[in-house]
């Protein structure tokens, strides 16, 4: 099937998922599966007006696809795919960004054309390999990359961490001047109208798109349009929505507007690594994580990227400072270090981690360095002498969440003490039981004294539990997860309660000393309680600094079947 500039779409109806293909540009074909009914997006936010999912395709001499789509639409996204173009002729495929709404159709992709080369960053290679669990032909890119399809299609590579996903990237076509920039200037809007035609619209669900995925992460989204200025842009490709084209200026300047009054008004931490080095990009990713669980806003530094000039003024504005340590073989790393260490000052939070590269800067004298000139150790050095797993990651993710909450303790102290007192007062008189929360999910395991827990349904049997944006545990409560609910007793509980309130250190065992066995869901149960619910999670509610997660309850025990439930009594609702 051919297309022409400027054709009409070709809509196919199935049901209410339906596809849109049409011409955008020379030799380039857009394929929308449109998602009509879709009213919720992960855990972030309601959708009002559903949502698409954009792959393209490119023609050159060569032949490139620019992402798939989701699962949901496998059989009507690969019929017309086969349609348009014979999938044995597909040369590449060009991933900006591995979340399953983007690429969810590449492993049956790959079944039935092998032959495709699948390029992405080195973080997103990554992550496709733990996905996909076959081999396939990859071409790792970076910022400044450049892939010739022939036909004048030259694609640029343009590196976008953070946004938001540390794995994003950007492609640049030379040959039309389409940017393809996935999520980036994305929104939630469902319709068979292909561009911007009225922005008005639009306007609603592009701010909120913003603010939900692309706010906490101002200050990449900055760097991003920086590194977009050299380019003369005709469109912009989304991954999500209409594409944009007719008010181009209109849709970036708010970015840099919204960005820029965000990146002014919140602390900031940077991040300062050697990403083609070692593990870097991976750990930076899990840091970065903890991070974004405290609502501190991350500032990504590749050290071979960069100049001194903006680093001075990183370390100088910084809260808090995260350096990955640089390969000692290196060139010109050296000044920028010495850069590092004369800008950094007291009021600062230092983290240090190595990268796993086999020839990094000595880890111990450089932390001792910024020791002796005032800087605050928000975690111990984190040392990588193997390939990181999931406990590595977690351990990183804490550690990030510990650098974040050092960041934001004085807003946390004032935002509590400002609370009207009457108010938090009669919030505190709500008495609630005392549990603790305890999960496991592969290598991973973590534990939460809980107390703002009730029954929330009967029919499936169901458990709502309020829990901090910043707790441990929370990356282990998504859908699907299961966990223990440990209920506490009246007069035994004091043991662990004292344990479990205990701040232990990124990666600490939070079961050491405690006696426990494992449910049938994996989960340790404590020996010491009262009961226990085996709970798998089904839904979670953003709730203001709290995630509200439901849970159905799948099996349970009572141990002792005359014990009463541990009571938590408070004086004030700011504190449990």
């Amino acid at each position: 099937m051919v297309f022409q500039v400027g054709s009409p779409p070709a809509i196919v109806f199935a049901s209410r998922l339906t596809l849109q293909t049409a011409a955008i540009a020379a030799d380039s074909t857009v394929i929308r599966c449109l998602d009509w009914d879709r009213d919720r997006f992960d855990i972030e936010f309601e959708l009002q007006n559903g949502t698409t999912y954009n792959s393209f395709l490119i023609e050159g001499e060569k032949t490139a696809l620019i992402d798939t789509s989701h699962g949901k639409f496998k059989d009507l996204y690969l019929e017309e795919l086969e349609a348009i173009v014979d999938l044995k002729t597909i040369d590449y495929l060009i991933v900006n960004h591995t979340e399953p709404d983007h690429s969810g159709l590449i492993g049956d992709l790959l079944t039935l054309a092998p032959q495709i080369t699948v390029v992405a960053s080195k973080v997103a290679m990554q992550f496709l390999q733990n996905q996909i669990h076959r081999t396939f032909a990859c071409q790792v890119v970076k910022s400044g990359d450049r892939l010739d399809l022939g036909l004048g299609h030259e694609l640029a590579f343009i590196s976008a961490p953070n946004l938001h996903w540390p794995d994003t990237m950007l492609t640049y076509d030379s040959g039309t001047g389409v940017f393809y920039t996935c999520d980036v200037f994305g929104l939630h809007y469902c319709d068979d109208t292909l561009y911007d035609e009225i922005p008005a619209l639009l306007e609603a669900d592009f701010q909120l798109y913003y603010d939900c995925l692309m706010g906490p992460n101002a200050r990449s989204v900055l760097a991003a349009l920086k590194r977009m200025e050299p380019f003369a842009i005709s469109q912009i490709a989304t991954g999500h929505g209409p594409l944009l084209r007719h008010h181009l200026t209109d849709w970036t300047e708010r970015y840099r507007t919204w960005s820029e009054a965000q990146a002014k008004a919140e602390p900031f931490v940077a991040l300062f690594y050697v990403g083609e080095y070692g593990f870097s990009d991976r750990i930076v990713h899990a840091l970065g994580q903890g991070l974004l669980k405290t609502a501190t806003a991350v500032e990504l530094v590749d050290l071979l990227d960069t100049d001194i000039a903006t680093v001075r003024e990183l370390v100088t504005t910084a809260a808090g400072l995260v350096l990955g340590m640089p390969p000692q073989s290196a060139p010109g790393l050296e000044p920028i270090l010495s850069t590092i260490l004369a800008a950094a000052h007291p009021k600062q939070a230092i983290g240090l981690f190595e990268t796993g590269g086999g020839q990094d800067e000595p880890i111990f004298p450089l932390r001792n360095r910024f020791q002796e000139l005032g800087l605050t150790s928000a975690f111990e050095p984190i040392l990588i002498k193997a390939a990181p797993t999931e406990a590595t990651d977690k351990l990183c993710e804490e550690a990030g969440t510990d650098l974040g909450q050092w960041v934001n303790r004085d807003r946390s102290q004032k935002q509590a003490q400002s609370q009207d007192s009457g108010l938090d007062q009669a919030l505190g008189r709500l008495s609630t039981g005392l549990y603790i929360l305890t999960a496991r999910k592969g290598d991973v395991s973590s534990a939460m004294l809980s107390s703002w827990v009730i029954q929330a349904s009967i029919e499936p049997a169901g458990v709502a539990i309020a829990v901090a944006k910043d707790r441990a545990i929370e990356s282990l409560l998504h859908w699907g997860d299961t966990f223990v609910l440990n209920v506490l007793e009246e007069g035994h509980y004091q043991r662990l309660m004292k344990h479990f309130l205990k701040r232990f250190p990124p990666g600490g065992d939070r079961f050491e000393g405690i006696a426990t066995y494992a449910a049938a869901n994996g989960s340790p149960i404590l020996a010491e309680a009262l009961a226990y619910l085996e709970c798998t999670v089904t839904h979670r509610l953003e709730a203001g600094d709290h995630w509200v997660i439901y849970c159905t309850a799948k099996a349970g025990r009572v141990a002792k079947p005359g014990g009463l439930t541990a009571v938590h009594h408070r004086k004030a609702s700011n504190h449990y």
